[in-house]
């Protein structure tokens, strides 16, 4: 069955070259019993490493079953072992973090084999070595002679024809070492069993044959007793490993050993948490860079301002206001949020201001003139170095202005007092409740696109056009609309009674499609009589006041906070949340002044982030080399069972996957207690508020990729020596 011609094995070190046997030429068959035996150094071990597939050979050739193997790769041998070794080791090479149970389950899974397949293969072998009450033991608490029948079972899982037992008496007492010969003489009537001995008066009793070495070479072949031949050689088959074979051993491998698990875990926590660390802080800078800066669409960027929504959609109620005023850091709410961001202008024959519109009720006294009496009287802030105020102030106080933004008949207003503020980039225009009112109502004019369509006239109403302006009259009835004389010819017979005119109001919160019954036209002459209005406004579209008022005051749909701590704002943010509400705080949307500086800022933190992680990369493809160092046997073990490259690599990556993944739900846990104020630091929820959804997916993929290049890594190296090699390595 298994041949050996002139077959001889070499080591070179340091350029030095040792024989580890040569010119053995010897053949075997099923059925013997042998004894292979010689003082130390003579080259039974390396013969029987070299038979087994665990060493490769330098000179000669090696049969099996009249096939040579001396082309052979790593591959071919994993196969080769598969299906014709079993090994049995002095050192039992057992995985000491498994189970008497598991240590011999590991070789059927690894050939393929289902986990509810085993179980009855596995207790009968454990039976058979008399462990059964120790099947759930873990294999470092076994004296020697258990750990050798563990080994034993473990050889005879796999059915292969050929055990080969390299001292495995050795560290036993008398009464295990005939135990263990027994056995192993009972397996050989229809196996081939090959043993490596130093006592040969120990096993001499069983032995079918005798080899005697010395110097690396067969001193002699002396046949003890004729064995019996045994026609049939039934090779192991085996199947590929599944990946639920992969995954049971993997995670298994991630817990087995406490001290090694806490390690690898501190190892990927710190990768996790010094880069997310590190990001933040440059993602920190970047924000304090911009805070001086500017937004082409918000003008309010007082950095206590949150601007809120609510998340189905619709309007604000009484109760929304209420409950975000019961919020513990809110300092005032603005409902119509649009007017803050809106400039206002005010004119006279000779002085124009142009400012950022608020509320009155925001002040308490100013620096010249008085506060406001009536709806119609503002305060403005400037700079007091303005040319206007500190010369012609007699003419600014108390003077008419008209508020360009309003209609005329109500634009008519007249600024009172004066507050100076020299830090201000814009004027600041104090105007009352009832003013910002009338101005939202402007304001959502000219944020809704208004189009009308009455039988073949179609258009677009567009604010402050006048002639074809969509108007409110409280001489229009409910439900009807009044058009110029002009569209009657568009009805039949110029009668028009009963058509409809529809008007659609579009804008960023609702659409409206409403239609409206015909009541009458009018003419230039007439009017002033039906709507109210003059003759300027010929061409314009009337309905009733309460019907135009529902086109655009619909409520508020958007409304801003201001919190009283803008440093707490992240957790004002969160709870605003959990109330129904999106936010967006204001200081997120502004842009620096000086891009330059966010430009360098950002080239530093991609040049700091990268040398960050190829540092963090080395030092911990470091540590847990020398963590995963103590698992060479363990690997090595694997590839004398059968296991692959990529299978050992992928049960590795598994191993390291599952603690990567365990570490990065530690810091998700942690960061979502950060987020709920349970861990409630302000350093730590400003660090969190400057992370975006993508930056901890792209950090996810940093680990994941760091985790797979050191398993890549480690089992290349691992893979690149024999096994033989990797067992005499220091752990």
């Amino acid at each position: 069955m298994l041949e050996l011609k002139n077959v001889s094995k070499f080591y070179s070190n340091k350029k030095m070259v040792s024989v580890g046997f040569s010119k053995v030429s010897l053949k075997f068959d099923i059925g013997e019993f042998i004894a292979i035996t010689g003082e130390s150094g003579s080259g039974k071990s390396t013969l029987l490493n070299v038979i087994s597939g665990l060493d490769s050979y330098e000179e000669g050739e090696m049969l099996i079953n009249g096939q040579e193997t001396s082309h052979y790769s790593e591959k071919d041998y994993e196969m080769y072992r598969k299906k014709y070794i079993g090994n049995i080791f002095q050192n039992f090479n057992l995985v000491n973090s498994y189970t008497v149970y598991q240590n011999i389950e590991l070789v059927l899974l690894l050939n393929g084999k289902k986990k509810s397949e085993v179980k009855d293969k596995v207790l009968d072998l454990i039976d058979k070595v008399n462990l059964k009450k120790y099947k759930n033991t873990k294999v470092s608490k076994l004296s020697g002679g258990q750990k050798q029948r563990v080994g034993i079972a473990r050889a005879l899982a796999l059915d292969t024809p050929i055990i080969l037992a390299d001292e495995p008496t050795g560290n036993l007492d008398k009464k295990s070492s005939e135990s263990v010969l027994e056995l192993l003489y009972n397996i050989s009537k229809e196996k081939l069993v090959i043993v490596v001995t130093h006592n040969y008066d120990q096993i001499e009793k069983y032995v079918t044959r005798k080899i005697t070495m010395h110097d690396g070479r067969v001193l002699s072949d002396t046949i003890i007793k004729k064995h019996e031949n045994v026609d049939k050689i039934k090779e192991n088959i085996s199947h590929d490993v599944g990946l639920a074979n992969k995954i049971r051993l993997g995670v298994r491998n991630a817990f087995n050993i406490p001290t090694k698990f806490l390690l690898i875990l501190a190892v990927y926590l710190f990768i996790v948490f010094s880069t997310f660390f590190v990001y933040s802080s440059f993602q920190e800078l970047k924000y304090e860079n911009s805070i001086d800066g500017y937004n082409n669409f918000f003008n309010n960027l007082d950095k206590k301002r949150v601007i809120i929504k609510k998340k189905d959609k619709t309007a604000f109620t009484d109760d929304d206001y209420e409950n975000i005023s019961k919020l513990s850091n809110i300092d005032r709410i603005v409902k119509n949020d649009m007017s803050l961001d809106q400039n206002i202008s005010l004119s006279s024959n000779k002085f124009y201001y142009y400012g950022i519109v608020q509320s009155v009720n925001l002040i308490t006294k100013v620096d010249k003139g008085r506060m406001p009496e009536n709806d119609r009287e503002v305060v403005l802030v400037t700079n007091e170095y303005d040319y206007s105020i500190s010369e012609e102030y007699d003419e600014v106080i108390e003077s008419n202005f008209t508020l360009e933004e309003l209609y005329e008949e109500e634009n008519k207003i007249k600024i009172v007092g004066v507050i100076f503020n020299n830090d201000t980039y814009n004027n600041i225009i104090y105007i009352s409740d009832m003013l910002l009112e009338k101005l939202n109502d402007r304001i959502n004019k000219r944020f809704s696109e208004v189009t009308y369509t009455f039988k073949g006239i179609s258009g677009t109403s567009y604010y402050g056009s006048k002639n074809n302006e969509i108007l409110p009259s409280d001489k229009v009835k409910s439900g009807y609309a009044i058009i110029n004389d002009d569209w009657k010819y568009e009805c039949a017979n110029d009668n028009c009674n009963n058509e409809k005119l529809n008007i659609k109001v579009k804008n960023i919160f609702y659409e409206l499609n409403n239609n409206y019954a015909f009541l009458s036209t009018y003419t230039n002459e007439t009017i002033k009589k039906v709507s109210g209005y003059d003759k300027d406004y010929y061409g314009a579209i009337f309905i009733n006041t309460n019907d135009y008022n529902s086109l655009y005051n619909r409520g508020y749909f958007q409304s801003s906070v201001f919190v009283e701590d803008e440093k707490l704002v992240r957790n004002t943010m969160n709870e605003l949340d959990k109330l129904g509400f999106t936010t967006l705080y204001i200081k997120d949307t502004v842009y620096a002044y000086d891009s330059s500086v966010t430009a360098v800022l950002n080239i530093v933190m991609l040049v700091v982030i990268l040398s960050l992680i190829i540092v963090l990369f080395y030092t911990s493809y470091f540590i847990i080399k020398l963590v995963l160092k103590s698992r060479n046997t363990y690997y090595s073990t694997l590839r004398v069972l059968g296991s692959s490259f990529n299978v050992s690599k992928s049960i590795l990556n598994i191993e390291l996957l599952t603690i990567a993944h365990l570490a990065y739900l530690i810091f998700a846990i942690f960061i979502i207690f950060i987020k709920k104020s349970i861990i409630n630091s302000d350093s730590l929820i400003s660090l969190c508020s400057y992370v975006s959804g993508l930056d901890y997916i792209m950090l996810y993929v940093i680990l994941i990729f760091m985790t797979l290049l050191i398993t890549f890594r480690y089992a290349r190296k691992l893979f690149k020596d024999t096994i033989m090699n990797n067992y005499r390595q220091e752990v």
